[in-house]
């Protein structure tokens, strides 16, 4: 795949995805026609993840192209990510971004802002237009777990490792895992799996629905490549329209949905019709 130097914008410049040093963000972006495919980098520090890589996600998605259908959230190395850099936790924090505890001397407003920044970079995964897909090997601990839970499909190798860390470190998921956890395993098994911090391995992961499917180690990127292709065998238009209801259908009566149905249908047939005589 080719580097996306310079993708045709939804809002922002490419060219600045990457103003931090690529070393700290932790990022490879590449984009392949309606492919793109976002590699978390840093398989020495089993890919934690920093502030920037946060920020680099958040540009990552305001610049998307707007040709792009599939999104692919990967690991390089035996790790999907290992979670947060443990630099954070210490005063000295990682250079020129800061650590835990200079974020907690913040003011509220600040503070409130540092943290929409972060989150942003894992809000426009659940974007209608695109599906994201989290290609998951090995470890995905704490902040790897909610990138993985950011995307809308989960396919992982048979040695993966979730595990929401954060409660055993005294914090809480704030990287908006909780939300998709509770929606796939249900209240109980969430708690569970938070406030015990334990280790989430493949088998229980695709019984329980975090992951769609499980494959040997060596057929994940197999798995993702044909994912991908019955993805983009469908009509773009009417994939969006689809998502956005299921999207919805949780918060919505069964006549609002069968309303929300209609008014997608309309423009559906629309626009395949209004052409016709």
């Amino acid at each position: 795949m080719a580097e996306a130097k310079a993708p045709q914008q939804r809002g922002g410049n490419a060219d600045n995805v990457f103003a931090e040093d690529p070393a700290e963000t932790g990022l490879r972006f590449e984009v392949d026609g309606e492919i793109a495919t976002i590699t978390l980098d840093r398989p020495d520090k089993r890919n934690a993840q920093t502030f920037a890589t946060w920020s680099a996600l958040a540009r990552i998605g305001d610049d998307l192209p707007d040709r792009v259908r599939v999104v692919v959230v990967r690991g390089e190395g035996p790790s999907f990510s290992a979670g947060i850099d443990l630099r954070m936790f210490t005063p000295e924090g990682v250079p020129g971004q800061g650590s835990f505890s200079s974020t907690a001397r913040l003011g509220a407003a600040a503070f409130e802002q540092r943290l929409r920044q972060a989150q942003r970079g894992f809000l426009w995964l659940r974007r209608p237009e695109i599906v994201s897909i989290a290609a998951v090997q090995g470890h995905a601990i704490g902040a790897g777990f909610q990138l993985a839970l950011a995307c809308d499909l989960r396919i992982v190798a048979d040695d993966v490792k979730f595990c929401m860390k954060e409660p055993a470190l005294g914090l809480v998921p704030d990287l908006t895992g909780t939300k998709p956890l509770v929606e796939l395993v249900g209240l109980a098994k969430a708690i569970d799996i938070c406030l015990t911090a334990r280790i989430v391995e493949a088998d229980e992961a695709q019984r329980i629905g975090l992951a769609e499917q499980v494959v040997a180690r060596d057929g994940l990127d197999r798995a993702v490549h044909d994912k991908i292709a019955g993805l983009l065998s469908t009509n773009r238009d009417a994939a969006a329209a689809t998502k956005r209801l299921l999207q919805g259908a949780r918060s919505r009566t069964l006549e609002e949905q069968c309303a929300a149905e209609g008014a997608e249908q309309a423009e559906r047939l629309r626009a395949l019709f209004s052409s016709q005589p």
